[in-house]
Parts: C-alpha cells; sequence; structure tokens
C-alpha cells in the first residue's frame, strides 16, 4: 500500500526499521551515514530521541531531492533519568540488563520527517516492565543474541522479550525502534 505521492528514503542500517517499514507495504531505499549521536547534557531525557531524529535528518539534507522524503529515527532506553544507549561489550551490556531486572523502564522513538522544504518530527512512548532476570537467563540471551547493537541491550522481539518482560504500555513496534502505526498516519498527512 504505497500510495504516497514522493519517493521514501529510510535513512538506516537497522535491519528491524528496514523490515517494519517493508511490512508496511511501502516502498523505500536506504541511505545512510555516520552522525554523531551526542547530545547537550541540558536536553529533557524523553526529549534526546527527537532530538537525535532530526540531528541524523540535517546530516542527509544535502543529498535530498525533489520529491524525496527522508525518514531517520532514534531510540533511547529511559530507567530511572538514565539513557541506556547501546553497549560497547558484554560487561555493558549485562550492567544494563541487571539494572532492567524487575524494573519499570520507558523506550522512546523520535522519528523526523523531512523533504528540501520542511520537517516534522515527533516522539513516542513506550512503558515496558520486565520481570526479575536470573543469572542464566541473562548469560544464555548475551551469549545467543549480543544484543550490542541495541539500546538498552535487548530486543523485545527477540528470547529475552519473550520470557522477560511481564507487559508493555503502548506501542509494541516502537521498542523495537520504529512506531509504524505513528509513522503511517504522520506519512499520510505529510506534504512534501
Amino acid at each position: 500500500m504505497n500510495s504516497f505521492p514522493f519517493k521514501i528514503i529510510l535513512g538506516s542500517q537497522s535491519p528491524r526499521r528496514s523490515a517494519l517499514l517493508k511490512n508496511l507495504g511501502i516502498s523505500f531505499t536506504i541511505r545512510s551515514k555516520e552522525v554523531d549521536e551526542s547530545y547537550p547534557a541540558s536536553i529533557k531525557k524523553e526529549e534526546v530521541a527527537e532530538y537525535l531524529s532530526r540531528k541524523k535528518a540535517t546530516a542527509f539534507l544535502e543529498d535530498l531531492k525533489e520529491n524525496e522524503v527522508l525518514i531517520t529515527c532514534d531510540t533511547v532506553v529511559i530507567l530511572e533519568d538514565n539513557i541506556l544507549g547501546k553497549p560497547t561489550n558484554e560487561i555493558e551490556a549485562r550492567s544494563m540488563l541487571q539494572s532492567l531486572s524487575g524494573k519499570q523502564h520507558q523506550v522512546v522513538s523520535g522519528v523526523c520527517i523531512s523533504s528540501i522544504s520542511h520537517a516534522h518530527s515527533f516522539s513516542v512512548v513506550t512503558e515496558v516492565y520486565f520481570k526479575p532476570l536470573k543469572k542464566n537467563e541473562i548469560d544464555y540471551y548475551l551469549e545467543k543474541f549480543q544484543p550490542f547493537d541495541k539500546a538498552g541491550a535487548y530486543g523485545i522481539q527477540e528470547w529475552i522479550g519473550m520470557i522477560g518482560v511481564e507487559k508493555i504500555e503502548g506501542s509494541y513496534y516502537n521498542v523495537m525502534g520504529l512506531p509504524v502505526k505513528e509513522l503511517f498516519e504522520e506519512l499520510n498527512s505529510f506534504k512534501s
């Protein structure tokens, strides 16, 4: 169902975002750039993902053409007012999963939709509740799935999400990294 009057560009190397967009029935091409994902310390934690999605969009603007619309996204995990990014190694991943164990946290995805003439950004928040995780569950997950490319060191669609997430409030797909319902609605109202 790709009835958009513009060509869609996904500015992401994430296989999950690509698969979710494809499952929406949207035709798109992928472009990627390395973007510095730093942000000002003064920014509110719940605004970081949207800030980073806009920052990523800016990196692509000079390459956009007429009739092209760019989608950029960033997802952060917020636990007790701390942002958990992507772990750089197994020690960090283990620490993140231990800190999420038995607690509620927020997953915030920020999305920016851009054309050469304007941009629109938005955020979606999902509350995620983990059961207390056992050491052997964390060990198994880290060994088998190596979640080093995921904010908070986990993918909800993977084994740890299946056995560890007690409930969520909000969008499941947002936790995967792309709030598809909201994105689809925003694309339908976007004027390139």
